[in-house]
C-alpha cells in the first residue's frame, strides 16, 4: 500500500507544481498556496473516480441494463453534474467560504482552552488502527448523511431543490450528483463542520468521500444488480436504491403529493431498517417525481445545467 500512496503523492505534487501552483499564482493568491495543494488533491481524486466510473461500472451498466438508454440528452447535462462535483468545484467554494470561517472560530475556541475532541480517541488504541479508525467515523457520516436525506425529503423548501436530483427519468451512474447547486454547499458544509466537530483527520475525510461517493455512483447506475436476501441489507445496491427513485414510492408517504419515501440510506440500509423506511421490493421502477407526468400536471425541470438550476431557484421561492 505504501507505494501506492508515495505515487499518488508525487502525482499531487507534480500536478500542482507544474498546473495548479502557477494559475493561483497568476490570479494573485499566493497566501492560499496552502489550500491549493489540499485542493489538488481533490482534483486527482476526482479524475481517479473518473476513471472508475468510465472502466468499471460503465461496463456493469453495458452488461445488465435496467432499461435502454433512450435519452442520451439528459445523460450528457449529468456528466458535467458529476465533473463539477468529483472534480472539487463545490470543494473549491467551501475553501473560500466555509472553511476559512470555521478556522477562525475554531482558533478563537483553542485560545479559549478548549480542547480539540476525536470521536475515535474515546476507545484507547482505536486511533492505533487506522482501518477500524475509518469505519467508525464511515459508520457515523452515514447515520448522519441518512437524516439529513430524510430532511432532504421532509422539508418544502429543501425538496424544492433536491427534487433536481429526482427528476431524471433516464438514471444512469452519472445521476448521483445531478443536485442544485446550493444544495450541494448545504450537504458540503454540514459534512465539512461534522469532520471539524469529531475530529476527522484531513487524510479520513478524503477516504469518506470517495468510498462514499464511489459506492453513490454505483447505486445509481442503470444496472439491473441485487445484492440477494442477506446483502442488501448489508450495503445499499442499485435495486435498493432505484426503489428510492421510483416515481411516487421513493419521494411519498402516506398517498400522493406527501413528502417522505423510502430508502433514504447512503451506504448502510440499516438505517432504514431501524426506522421503518425501508423497502425491499424486488423490482426496477420508473424513476422520476410524480408531478413531472402529463397527467399529474408534467412539471418543467429543464434540460440542460443552468435551466434546471434556475427552475430549481423558482421552486425555491415557490414559482
Amino acid at each position: 500500500m505504501d507505494w501506492i500512496s508515495n505515487l499518488f503523492d508525487s502525482l499531487q505534487l507534480a500536478l500542482y507544481e507544474n498546473v495548479v501552483q502557477p494559475v493561483v499564482f497568476g490570479l494573485g493568491f499566493g497566501n492560499l498556496l496552502e489550500d491549493a495543494f489540499d485542493a489538488t488533491g481533490w482534483l486527482l481524486w476526482g479524475f481517479i473516480q473518473v476513471a472508475v466510473l468510465l472502466l468499471g461500472i460503465r461496463l456493469l451498466e453495458k452488461r445488465w441494463p435496467v432499461e435502454p438508454v433512450a435519452d442520451r440528452a439528459a445523460v450528457r447535462t449529468d456528466v458535467i453534474y458529476t465533473l463539477i462535483h468529483r472534480l472539487g468545484l463545490v470543494r473549491l467554494v467551501m475553501f473560500f467560504t466555509i472553511e476559512p470561517a470555521w478556522d477562525a472560530i475554531a482558533g478563537q475556541l483553542r485560545l479559549a482552552g478548549l480542547p480539540t475532541w476525536q470521536l475515535d480517541a474515546m476507545w484507547p488504541g482505536v486511533t492505533d488502527i487506522a482501518w477500524i479508525s475509518l469505519l467508525l467515523y464511515l459508520v457515523v457520516f452515514d447515520f448522519v448523511g441518512y437524516w439529513l436525506h430524510r430532511a432532504q425529503h421532509q422539508f418544502n423548501w429543501w425538496w424544492a431543490l433536491h427534487s433536481l436530483h429526482h427528476s431524471q427519468r433516464q438514471m444512469t451512474m452519472w445521476s448521483d450528483n445531478r443536485n442544485h447547486l446550493l444544495d450541494d454547499v448545504i450537504i458540503a458544509t454540514a459534512f465539512a463542520l461534522l469532520a471539524r466537530l469529531i475530529g476527522v483527520e484531513p487524510g479520513q475525510f478524503v477516504a469518506i468521500t470517495v468510498i462514499t461517493q464511489l459506492l453513490e455512483s454505483l447505486q445509481h447506475a442503470n444496472l439491473r444488480l441485487s445484492f440477494g436476501a442477506v446483502g442488501e441489507r448489508l450495503l445499499i445496491s442499485p435495486r435498493f436504491h432505484r426503489l428510492h427513485h421510483s416515481i411516487g414510492i421513493g419521494h411519498e408517504t402516506n398517498g400522493r403529493g406527501t413528502l417522505g419515501g423510502h430508502n433514504f440510506g447512503v451506504l448502510l440500509p440499516v438505517w432504514d431498517m431501524l426506522f421503518r423506511t425501508s423497502s425491499f421490493a424486488n423490482r426496477f421502477d420508473a424513476t422520476g417525481v410524480r408531478d413531472q407526468l402529463p397527467d399529474e400536471g408534467g412539471r418543467d425541470y429543464g434540460r440542460g445545467f443552468w435551466r434546471q438550476q434556475w427552475l430549481g431557484l423558482r421552486r425555491l421561492v415557490g414559482r
